[in-house]
């Protein structure tokens, strides 16, 4: 699923349960008594400041409230057991803010039955939307869309099982890819040994592992290693040990429990803001940078035959491919003629740098020091494929030349217009030392921290520092 039309699902999400949660308020007050329905229709057709101010911060409290649960997290594997008490924690937290602010308010228009038939009648909402969602979400994957791209590690009894389960279930959407296991079967795609290449060079959401403890117990803590650097999902078959990785969920297909390793850091809170901010500040951006655009576009058509834009394939979120744009600043058949420039590369590591690489055009080589060439990825931002600030996308040729697997932690991200590197030398700074300040940032996500990057990006590129 597209990461932009998951994070418009997520959003259509929260405000159900706030409208759910605004229903089983009018409710509340119109089951109440006399009292409370002529308080809530004066509210409505003549607010005063006091009722504004104390339905604005009821519905404000609510929507961040349930943006810091593990409400929207994926429940893929979740029973309904675990979504039943997930909306009771949520109604019994939302049910408390509203005590609190009516004790603040030292309100006795509400009757004492109140806060009970809120309480029930928003759990008895919430909770249907819920059920709805698992229905939903069941037809999709039964009809091939919402699927995850899966391998089995451990090709034994436990392995066969979780596959035959997988089958049984196809509403848990997953695309079984094959084992990777010792033995010799036609459904194995590798060896025990090759995990970390198979895992660093296919599109892989999660790994289930059905390898007995005891035997595998430090093969174990290496594939979980290997995943996390990839910022792969680790579901584990068997009894729990001691990982310090990210945050684990429990879960089960059909009766078998399984064990969830979420190699993301971010909560759903911190999701939901970052995703908020990609939106917002991308579609604002782009609003107040088009009339540059267009000036730019026009140059370009101007000066060198070609199109305007040059769109090429990045690797992005779990190695993903996707189109990313920019202002052609190359002549037409620049990547054609890359390969008789690999000699003349002057950056170490994978990528391909060359300060007077003769495929540039004269207002492409102004557009790369400006980066005005990079405006287009605004589009990129809005479709989902990038974010704001993260980890730049590689081409193709650079991602297939990486020679160490940690390298690979970078995809468990979304990436971005500006990182770290892009403020701290550009060009000038070494690839490992890029790679590097990719996962610092990964490791230390804050939304301080992207403000901090986004800030400093502007006065870095008036400088023109270490473009190239």
């Amino acid at each position: 699923m597209k990461e932009r039309l998951r994070a418009s699902l997520l959003l259509i999400y929260r405000i159900l349960d706030v409208c759910a949660l605004s229903i089983a308020l009018w409710l509340a007050f119109r089951l109440g008594g006399p009292e409370g329905l002529t308080y809530i229709v004066n509210a409505v057709f003549a607010p005063t400041v006091d009722s504004t101010l104390f339905f604005g911060g009821v519905l404000v409290s609510w929507f961040f409230m349930l943006s810091s649960f593990w409400l929207y997290r994926s429940k893929r594997l979740a029973t309904l057991n675990d979504e039943f008490g997930d909306v009771l924690r949520a109604v019994s937290f939302a049910t408390l803010i509203l005590a609190t602010l009516i004790l603040v308010a030292e309100w006795s228009v509400f009757p004492k039955r109140f806060l009970l038939i809120f309480a029930a009648v928003s759990f008895v909402l919430m909770f249907a939307l819920r059920v709805f969602k698992r229905m939903l979400l069941h037809q999709f994957r039964l009809h091939g869309r919402n699927l995850r791209s899966v391998v089995v590690i451990g090709a034994g009894p436990r392995g066969q099982k979780l596959v035959r389960l997988m089958e049984e279930n196809p509403e848990t959407g997953y695309k079984f890819l094959g084992y990777i296991d010792d033995m010799i079967d036609d459904h194995i795609i590798g060896s025990l040994d090759e995990i970390p290449s198979i895992l660093a060079s296919n599109v892989i959401d999660e790994i289930f592992v059905c390898l007995p403890i005891k035997s595998y117990y430090e093969r174990m803590q290496t594939i979980a290693e290997a995943a996390e650097e990839q910022g792969i999902t680790v579901r584990i078959y068997s009894d729990l040990f001691n990982l310090n990785l990210s945050k684990a969920i429990p879960g089960e297909i059909g009766d078998t429990p399984i064990l969830s390793i979420y190699a993301s850091r971010l909560t759903d809170w911190q999701s939901f803001v970052k995703g908020t901010l990609d939106f917002v500040g991308g579609l604002v951006l782009l609003i107040v940078a088009s009339p540059i655009m267009l000036l730019v576009a026009l140059v370009i058509k101007l000066t060198s035959p070609g199109p305007v834009l040059f769109a090429q394939d990045r690797v992005g979120l779990n190695k993903r491919r996707f189109k990313m744009y920019k202002f052609r600043t190359m002549v037409v058949d620049a990547e054609q003629r890359q390969e008789e420039l690999e000699t003349l590369n002057e950056a170490d590591g994978p990528v391909f740098k060359m300060k007077n690489d003769p495929r540039i055009t004269k207002p492409g080589a102004w557009l790369r020091k400006t980066s005005l060439d990079e405006l287009p990825q605004l589009f990129n931002v809005l479709q989902g494929d990038l974010s704001l600030v993260g980890p730049r996308p590689l081409p193709e040729r650079d991602f297939q030349r990486f020679d160490q697997h940690w390298f690979n932690r970078r995809f468990s991200v979304k990436p971005g217009i500006t990182c770290i590197w892009q403020i701290s030398g550009r060009s000038e700074t070494s690839f490992d030392k890029w790679i590097v300040q990719d996962l610092e940032y990964i490791e230390k996500w804050s939304l301080g921290l992207d403000l901090k990057i986004l800030f400093k990006t502007v006065p870095t590129v008036f400088r023109g520092t270490g473009a190239m």
